[in-house]
């Protein structure tokens, strides 16, 4: 893909986007912000699609540099055809802090294009600032989590925080209070500041729908358990990100809640 010449929209302060430009290409999903060139300038790393009028829906990880004469594009790195982006960020290993990392889901082997991306897959990218072209780095960085290796239950997850769309953000005041476990094949259990919560959960590719909720009966003055329960029952999606994160994208785009 040549260098795209249409940047001038990306330092707009949102943390999605979604663009339309010139020639069936849009600006798309979220963006890892970075000094790529050592400038001072802060630039921004973001997925591009294209789209020329046929079936497919090619998407690519593009830099666009903050030069004093304007946005520069970088050439464009092919993640795939009708794809699931889920993240675009930069690398939190101190050591490879100039990496992109892109987490999105892809199809099988042989799967048909009518079936919803299902595999997660992680791609660690660095940019050239001189010939603007990605080079692929292994992912084998100390510190760095898989997150095409990381599953539900692997684990029992900790509420960090919500982070509503609005701006507004939900941090629990108690750490470690409000915690998160999936169990086999499909009922999960919750802990909170106050009551237990359980529940059943149901998934497809990376959607997922918490239902048959119950909690027990204690009340606690100040509880979050309402603003907990209630970001658990709007969660629309899921994926995992390098930083060994599980985050739930809410419905209507309304907001993410973060667990690790």
């Amino acid at each position: 893909m040549a260098r795209a010449s249409l940047y001038r929209t990306v330092c707009r302060r949102h943390q999605r986007l979604l663009i339309r430009l010139k020639g069936g290409h849009s600006i798309f999903w979220k963006r890892g912000i970075h000094d790529f060139n050592g400038d001072g300038r802060l630039d921004s790393a973001f997925i591009l699609t294209q789209n020329t009028g046929g079936s497919g829906t090619f998407y690519y990880v593009v830099v666009a540099l903050n030069m004093a004469s304007g946005y520069i594009g970088s050439s464009g790195f092919l993640l795939g055809d009708r794809i699931a982006p889920q993240s675009t960020e930069m690398s939190q290993n101190p050591a490879t802090s100039d990496v992109v990392v892109v987490n999105y889901a892809d199809r099988k082997p042989g799967e048909s294009f009518v079936v919803a991306p299902s595999v997660g897959k992680s791609v660690w990218l660095l940019l050239d600032p001189k010939t603007m072209q990605f080079g692929e780095v292994v992912q084998n960085f100390e510190g760095e989590a898989n997150p095409a290796a990381m599953t539900l239950g692997m684990k029992t997850w900790n509420w960090v925080e919500t982070i509503y769309s609005n701006g507004s953000t939900t941090i629990p005041r108690v750490q470690n209070k409000f915690t998160l476990t999936f169990k086999a094949p499909r009922y999960f259990s919750a802990a909170t500041d106050c009551n237990g919560v359980g529940g059943e959960y149901t998934t497809n590719g990376n959607t997922i729908t918490f239902a048959r909720m119950m909690s027990t009966l204690m009340y606690c003055e100040g509880s979050q358990e309402a603003d907990f329960s209630k970001a658990l029952g709007e969660a629309q999606s899921y994926h995992f990100t390098s930083k060994g994160e599980l985050v739930f994208d809410l419905k209507f785009d309304s907001g993410s809640m973060v667990f690790k």
